[in-house]
């Protein structure tokens, strides 16, 4: 099945200034943000997206914008958009701040028993509504992308972070009350992979990290069948993506890399070991001998002054 980035908007003013933006219309990318979505349209311009989805959210479109506007190995398709994946309808919460939210008796419920949260109001959803309509529609489109494009294809999904956070959770297979366990930072991306019997979480709010392993693999050779989608795990963690290693060798050079470390090698192993075993052997003999003796010789003829000082054998300090 294809592989599916969960793209989180980039900073918003309300974001830094601990508000609760919910669904409130004019909520755009402040500089921060604007300059996470560039950086992260570099980091994507090596992969081929087959779709793109946003939340109708103006922060979600402006950083869809400036990704999908970045050339690719493939044309960017045209951005798609679905209320579905758009925040959680925080109702009467929008727009409060998050410091005089956290005395609502709710706070606590929504920290510990998410599951259970409603939000107040007549626009007010409950936190389990916004998990099944996001989590149905991630689905959804994954089916689609499959059947036009391939089991191998990459896709985009625009939203927010309270609900990526529950689609992880369900790609993870954890309770929507342990989906505050994770975290999901502006214009960070997280990956899953879908295969019939179960979800892949192959990243996590990756805000860095080169994305090249994410390209799908070569097109088999002619007359050779592919590899069927497996929805097993790698049982002790597998060796790695083959995928990621081709860019890290291609990018540092690895031939001169080898023939580098082939000279030093060769030329430095030889040279210094019949002095060094020679010289090691003489003094090590001798002066054993004789330190040896002396203390003992010493120690025999006068007894009661070295047990009269308070000092001890192992040195100063230590009594």
């Amino acid at each position: 099945m294809p592989t599916v980035l969960l793209v989180r908007h980039g900073r918003t003013a309300a974001n830094a200034a601990g508000v609760l933006a919910g669904w409130t219309p004019g909520i755009s990318l402040d500089d921060t943000g604007r300059a996470q979505a560039g950086a992260l349209a570099q980091r994507m311009a090596v992969l081929p997206i087959s779709l793109a989805v946003s939340s109708p959210l103006q922060r979600c479109q402006e950083t869809a914008g400036v990704l999908l506007a970045e050339p690719g190995p493939i044309p960017r398709p045209e951005l798609l958009t679905d209320d579905r994946l758009g925040e959680c309808r925080y109702g009467d919460w929008t727009g409060k701040s998050l410091k005089d939210l956290v005395k609502e008796p709710l706070w606590r419920v929504v920290q510990t028993h998410p599951s259970a949260a409603v939000f107040p109001g007549d626009e007010g959803e409950a936190m389990l509504t916004m998990q099944h309509r996001a989590v149905s529609a991630i689905r959804e489109y994954d089916a689609r992308v499959a059947a036009e494009h391939g089991d191998d294809a990459l896709w985009v999904a625009f939203s927010h972070g309270d609900v990526i956070k529950a689609i992880l959770a369900d790609a993870l297979g954890m309770h929507l009350d342990a989906f505050q366990r994770l975290v999901v930072d502006p214009c960070s991306v997280s990956v899953v992979r879908y295969t019939p019997l179960r979800p892949f979480a192959v990243r996590v709010n990756d805000a860095g990290n080169d994305l090249a392993a994410l390209l799908p693999p070569a097109p088999a050779k002619k007359g050779r069948a592919r590899r069927p989608v497996s929805s097993d795990a790698q049982v002790g963690g597998g060796s790695g993506s083959t995928a990621s290693a081709a860019p890290t060798r291609a990018s540092t050079g690895a031939k001169p890399a080898k023939r580098a470390t082939k000279a030093p090698v060769q030329t430095a192993a030889p040279a210094p070991r019949p002095a060094a075993a020679k010289a090691s052997k003489a003094p090590t003999r001798a002066p054993v001998k004789r330190a040896a003796k002396a203390p003992v010789k010493a120690a025999a003829r006068r007894p009661a002054k070295a047990t009269s000082t308070g000092g001890s054998a192992s040195g100063p300090g230590t009594t």
